[in-house]
């Protein structure tokens, strides 16, 4: 890939987000930018949906106490938003799992009620130094596709398997290969050798079973248990992390989390915490730059275009723009002071995938002139054309 698909100059040019030094860190998301995440989310929540995930909505703000206790303050300390509120120290979310947790208390009673699969499109906050900020790859406030699954302990294995699983239609949905890599314990940790053994055996027994080709990483997994990450390349060749399956035997131990067993006794649920897209920023970045802007269909925020020879063809392209969009394409008619030539140049810019272009003979046939992404043109009935756009922009 070149240097030139930088997705900080595409997202520019398809003005789906800017940056401003006094909101340092963090993206502005534009209204193009806006239907593209919409687009993201509702193909997720369906997919989530269907493999019996509940979303949830938890807080972005909670007592310094609870990041103690989960060992998150004692490990990202410096990387966190701390509040001060009179007598006590409050702290932005870095992370998604304490809060789950707290949910899954509420929720869970009895082993009839495992696996529990919680997820949520959480904003998430780290104090990311300037020097390491890097557009939406690295930002301070980003939003990560997290989901915690609280399961019993004989479950882990097929529990495993569907994250595997889900992973791999994931990123054969966008085309893309991830590199794999088996994250093992790091020097600061919790929870004993034992567990960790177990743990880290299970990940690496489910990537042998899948025949999943990945790198042993020692010292790099989570301090509450060792990961499976998905990494990907950006245009300058670097790695960044998007996916992960982290198995954790400890954390729900610090809060007392445990049901009913069928016998009476208590069981303590182990904990998955997995993310497929990871951070939604960063996974959108690696996408714009993977395909030069070139979104699937189904993802552009504008799908068709609709363009006038001249004016007095202006009515019947907003017709045309009209009945797409009536069928579910993301579509709209061209600017009436642009040229045809301007439209089209524009569209290429913005990489619409359909340009329809509507003129005296299009007018009286009710047809279109339909122009691809890859230059072909051909002439359509407007009926044929609006079935064809929408099937191909349909959502997987």
């Amino acid at each position: 890939m070149s240097a030139q698909r930088d997705h900080r100059r595409i997202g520019r040019e398809l003005r789906l987000f800017m940056f401003h030094e006094e909101a340092p860190g963090q993206a502005f998301w534009l209204p193009d930018g806006l239907r593209l995440r919409a687009a993201l989310l509702d193909w997720w929540r369906r997919e989530h949906a269907a493999r019996g995930y509940r979303e949830v909505l938890t807080p972005q703000v909670y007592d310094a106490g609870l990041w103690e206790r989960s060992g998150h303050m004692a490990k990202y300390r410096e990387e966190m938003f701390l509040l001060p509120d009179g007598d006590r120290l409050l702290g932005l979310k870095p992370m998604n799992c304490p809060g789950h947790i707290l949910v899954a208390e509420q929720l869970l009673r009895s082993y009839r009620d495992l696996p529990l699969r919680l997820a949520e499109i959480g904003a998430v906050h780290r104090h990311e130094s300037s020097g390491n900020r890097n557009g939406l790859l690295r930002a301070c406030v980003f939003s990560i596709d997290d989901a915690h699954i609280f399961c019993a302990p004989d479950a882990i294995r097929r529990e495993i398997d569907e994250c595997l699983s889900l992973a791999a239609q994931v990123y054969r949905t966008f085309d893309l290969e991830p590199q794999v890599e088996l994250s093992r314990r790091p020097v600061q940790r919790i929870g004993d050798d034992a567990l960790w053994d177990a743990a880290e055996d299970a990940l690496a027994a489910a990537l042998e079973q899948h025949g999943i080709d990945h790198q042993v990483r020692d010292g790099e997994g989570a301090f509450y248990g060792p990961k499976i990450d998905l990494h990907l390349l950006d245009s300058a060749g670097r790695s960044w992390q998007l996916g992960t399956v982290q198995l954790d035997f400890t954390l729900g131990g610090r809060f007392g989390l445990a049901v009913a067993g069928s016998d009476g006794s208590p069981i303590r649920p182990v904990l998955l915490h997995r993310a497929m897209l990871g951070s939604l920023e960063r996974f959108v970045a690696i996408l714009l730059e993977h395909t030069d802007g070139w979104l699937p269909g189904w993802l552009a925020p504008t799908q068709a275009v609709v363009l006038a020879v001249a004016d007095r063809h202006a009515g019947y392209a907003s017709d045309v723009a009209a009945a797409l969009a009536a069928a579910g394409a993301r579509a709209e008619a061209g600017e009436r002071s642009q040229t045809l030539g301007a439209g089209i140049r524009d569209a290429v810019r913005r990489r619409v995938p359909h340009v329809l272009v509507v003129g005296d003979r299009e007018l009286q046939e009710r047809s279109v002139s339909v122009r691809r992404s890859g230059g072909s043109t051909s002439s359509q009935p407007l009926d044929h054309a609006v079935r064809q756009i929408v099937a191909e922009v349909a959502a997987p």
